[in-house]
């Protein structure tokens, strides 16, 4: 009797802490979701999401439930989910809205998760949030779908009746990269270069949205940086301009050409790029893409040789960078010459300060190369200097550790 007292007592205060979040709509359809927001005049708020993201799991488990999220979204929204893949587990409503899943992602041009959607009481898309937030910065976002001058679709609307209107065109520029809408960011970054000067145009607000729009050799933000290299490092640093210029020449000549060569010789179709632009200075962009080319290849020999050639040439790598590397070779590789390697990357990360995430990946690999006495007494440092969330991780690896078994996945 007392159990069942027990469950009686808390199951009121179960569903009080469920209803602190999010109301989403369930049992329901598209036209019944636009017909109560209507009648209670809301805006509607849709989380159009997928079981495999990780970013949609953490608002969906971290901020939906908070309180003040579930006051504001709550008062202002009728709010609904929508599943975008489809998997074995699926339940009778997810694949009642399958359909109606396909049909957002390609009215409404849905292209990264979480990709949130907000519609005005009358059902008309006004605005898209692209990734997730913390509650507050979250709750801004929402905010800006009231306002017409936030508003994304109404800023799209508004660009597209004039694209020549310079100050829409950077209103839409940044709308639009704030939205991961690539296609209407490069399309507005052209109407504003093709309607101003260079000297307009190339600042230290607008320049960081030129280089996102640069995914080709042959587009117009290409050209203007080409053709302003000295203003372009006089405003963001020395170098930037070929740093930038570097990255389009690897995404839309290199890549193309090592994809349909038979050999894969990188060294020679960087050797071909370096020919094709001699007013650039690619050297330092394409030592730096080599790893990561190699990477992606999983050829972990010519990755650390291209690492260790990146080190040698003196270009600036940062302990991030070093870290990354020697943590790509532990998960990846087990040849003895490749660990030693990563022992020396990841020694050289820890060498202006002790980095407790650093030291963790050091004794991985000390570990995993077999000197795991030593790799104990650096990871009970890494332990001593970490913050209290991060602990339990390096702690697991130490009690693998010190029983002599992988901290490393195994087949």
């Amino acid at each position: 009797m007392k159990k069942l007292l027990f469950i009686l007592f808390t199951l009121p205060f179960l569903v009080f802490a469920q209803e602190k979040g999010i109301h989403f709509e369930h049992n329901t359809t598209w036209a019944k979701v636009k017909e109560k927001a209507k009648k209670e005049n809301k805006f509607i708020f849709v989380d159009a999401f997928t079981t495999w993201c990780g970013p949609c799991k953490y608002m969906s488990d971290n901020i939906f439930p908070q309180e003040k999220v579930g006051t504001f979204f709550n008062e202002k929204f009728v709010n609904l989910k929508i599943q975008m893949d489809e998997t074995p587990g699926d339940n009778e409503e997810v694949k009642s809205w399958r359909a109606e899943a396909k049909r957002f992602a390609k009215d409404y041009a849905i292209a990264a998760y979480p990709t949130f959607l907000i519609f005005n009481p009358n059902g008309e898309l006004v605005h898209r949030i692209v990734g997730g937030g913390e509650a507050d910065e979250f709750i801004a976002m929402a905010k800006e779908s009231f306002d017409p001058s936030t508003q994304y679709e109404t800023i799209v609307k508004k660009y597209k009746a004039n694209p020549k209107d310079v100050e829409a065109a950077k209103a839409m520029a940044k709308a639009a990269t704030k939205a991961y809408d690539k296609n209407t960011a490069a399309e507005a970054i052209a109407s504003i270069i093709e309607n101003s000067s260079a000297d307009a145009v190339l600042t230290k607000e607008f320049i960081p949205m030129l280089r996102s729009s640069i995914t080709s050799v042959d587009n117009k933000a290409f050209e203007l940086i080409r053709n302003n290299k000295a203003k372009v490092d006089e405003v963001m640093g020395a170098g930037k301009a070929d740093a930038m210029l570097g990255t389009a020449v690897i995404n839309s000549v290199l890549m193309p050409k090592l994809r349909a060569s038979q050999t894969d010789n990188f060294d020679q179709a960087a050797e071909e790029a370096i020919k094709a632009y001699p007013d650039l200075k690619l050297q330092e962009a394409l030592m730096t893409f080599k790893p990561n080319y190699y990477r992606a290849k999983k050829d972990w020999t010519k990755y650390r040789e291209a690492v260790n050639h990146l080190i040698a040439s003196g270009a600036a790598v940062s302990e991030t960078q070093l870290n990354s590397f020697a943590w790509t070779i532990f998960e990846n590789c087990t040849d003895p010459v490749c660990l030693e390697a990563a022992l020396a990357w990841s020694k050289k990360s820890l060498e202006k300060k002790e980095n407790p995430q650093y030291l963790d990946t050091y004794a991985n690999i000390l570990h995993k190369s077999g000197k795991t006495k030593e790799a104990i007494a650096i990871q009970e440092k890494a332990i001593s200097l970490a913050a209290a969330e991060e602990k339990a991780d390096y702690e697991s690896n130490l009690a693998l550790m010190k029983k002599g078994l992988p901290t490393w996945e195994t087949e």
